[in-house]
């Protein structure tokens, strides 16, 4: 069983930045690919950001240039460095992971981009 605990999620102005973490249990989370994905009203959830175990990075268009993924294996954690915010990047962000076979999902942060 692997839990996920988001953090870092709020309210800022279009063009300000954000930075969301991640926390993940157990001893193994240095071998996890990590996903961030979003889910705006109305739409269906969309996957932000990969990074796998060897830190190899993946961003979907909407956000290549501005969102950067990482992780802290020491710490058990990955992040999303949000920057440029856009109105059109309002959602609830959610941190998951697949191990196994399953599919492991946090609670998920909100993040409003407004003025």
């Amino acid at each position: 069983q692997v839990q996920l605990v988001e953090s870092g999620g709020g309210l800022v102005q279009p063009g300000g930045s954000l930075r969301l973490s991640c926390a993940a249990s157990g001893s193994m989370f240095s071998i996890y690919t990590m996903n961030w994905y979003r889910q705006a009203p109305g739409k269906q959830r969309e996957l932000v950001a990969t990074i796998t175990s060897g830190g190899t990075t993946n961003y979907v268009d909407s956000v290549k240039g501005r969102f950067t993924i990482s992780r802290d294996n020491a710490n058990n954690t990955v992040s999303l460095q949000m920057n440029s915010l856009k109105p059109e990047d309002t959602a609830v962000y959610y941190c998951n992971t697949n191990f196994i076979g399953t599919t492991f999902w946090g609670q998920g942060t909100q993040v409003t981009v407004s003025s």
